[in-house]
């Protein structure tokens, strides 16, 4: 018996662009999988992972120096593109492997060149595999990230710049441990979920990705001087619960976004909105990085009040350059979403003492920091991610001008 003609026996029509997804039921517009609901060329979707040995426990074998491996994969629908990353800070070595290929039809295909992320359980367990090859020798690894607290769905992301839609995104976040094993260099580090930690998301929408636009208007003098790109992200984890921070501002210090809660580790127990999140940072001397921060937020009382504060002071200690060499923009021959060819596979190395300070200027510097609670009298040590970004002009803290550095 034959099929019907100009089908494809088990499988979709010539032109047809179906893939293994729309067999089940996810749809949420009248197109298929493949299809996002918007034709914006910024539409993404997006895995990120960060990985390190615990601050509290000990780190790779023989290994004193910073250790923090950064993950990313994303797709672009209306580009027609995939890409992924990995960044290691390793002592004073910066080591990027970076892939890009052509979108396929199916986008349960989560594999760019050498670089794949699978799912387990979806919100528990996800592995990150990264297979060595002659274009990334120095570096590859398999781990399998464990949830050990919910995902927690953030505040949408939205902003209008001259009229336009530059961010409308939706995120949620998770904290959990890691096993497996990092080769770099050919020496094999173990890791276990006793010993190391981290923090992944997923993100989706439109933000600004692919080629650089025209700016147009955007780059008069009237629109440049005020530019601004103020970001915390904090995701810092406790004994019993873990605290997730959101802020970006304009350069009068307006809220763009803003999300602040507790999550508690015990199952069954409701997520705790904390109000009122405030800031206060100490640079580094020279540039714009972060040596020390206070965050602080009001707790609601029984009755619907403000009770306590709850202050929480980080120190960083490792810094990891998310930005160099990854495509979040410093590279204008490497963005994320740009068109490289059917696939390019590239590896990376640079020292971090050589990374010139206005590169660590324009981007978020990825910091996993130590920090101390301070809530009713009591003090609880914590560790995790303390992401921030101060770009552009930001008075409260003496920028105003992109170039203006800390004192």
């Amino acid at each position: 018996m034959t099929g019907v003609a100009g089908a494809a026996p088990g499988g979709a029509a010539p032109g047809v662009p179906l893939s293994p997804m729309d067999d089940y039921p996810v749809h949420q517009i009248a197109e298929v999988i493949r299809h996002v609901g918007t034709s914006d060329r910024n539409f993404y979707d997006r895995y990120y992972f960060n990985c390190a040995p615990r601050l509290d426990g000990e780190g790779p074998a023989g290994a004193d120096a910073p250790f923090l491996l950064i993950i990313g994969m994303g797709q672009y629908p209306n580009l027609g593109t995939a890409d992924a990353f990995a960044v290691l800070r390793r002592g004073d070595d910066h080591l990027v492997v970076r892939a890009s290929k052509a979108l396929g039809e199916d986008r349960m295909d989560t594999a760019v060149g050498p670089l794949r992320i699978e799912v387990i359980e979806g919100l528990r367990r996800l592995r990150v595999v990264l297979e060595p090859s002659p274009d990334n020798p120095d570096l590859s690894f398999d781990l399998t990230f464990t949830a050990d607290a919910p995902a927690h769905l953030e505040t949408r992301h939205f902003d209008r710049s001259l009229g336009r839609v530059t961010f409308d995104t939706q995120r949620f976040v998770q904290t959990g441990t890691w096993s497996g094993s990092i080769t770099v260099a050919q020496q094999t580090v173990p890791v276990t979920d006793a010993g190391w930690a981290g923090n992944r998301d997923r993100s989706w929408g439109v933000r600004p990705v692919g080629e650089a636009e025209p700016p147009g208007r955007r780059a008069e003098p009237a629109e440049t001087e005020r530019a601004c790109f103020f970001w915390i992200y904090a995701v810092l984890r406790f004994s019993e619960f873990v605290i997730i921070t959101i802020l970006q501002e304009d350069a009068d210090g307006a809220r763009i976004v803003e999300d602040a809660v507790r999550l508690w580790r015990a199952p069954g127990r409701a997520p705790e909105p904390l109000a009122l999140p405030e800031h206060s940072l100490r640079f580094v001397p020279g540039g714009r990085e972060v040596a020390g921060a206070e965050l602080t937020f009001q707790r609601r009382d029984g009755a619907g009040g403000l009770g306590e504060p709850l202050r929480i002071e980080c120190t960083p200690s490792v810094a990891g350059y998310i930005g160099v060499g990854t495509g979040y923009g410093l590279e204008q021959d490497w963005r994320h979403g740009m068109w490289q060819g059917p696939l390019a596979v590239q590896q990376l190395r640079r020292a971090v003492p050589e990374i010139a300070p206005w590169e660590r200027m324009l981007c978020p510097v990825d910091n996993i920091a130590w920090c101390e609670l301070t809530e009713g009298g009591r003090t609880e040590s914590g560790e995790g991610l303390f992401e921030c970004a101060v770009i552009g002009a930001y008075p409260r803290y003496g920028f105003h001008g992109l170039g203006d550095v800390a004192e």
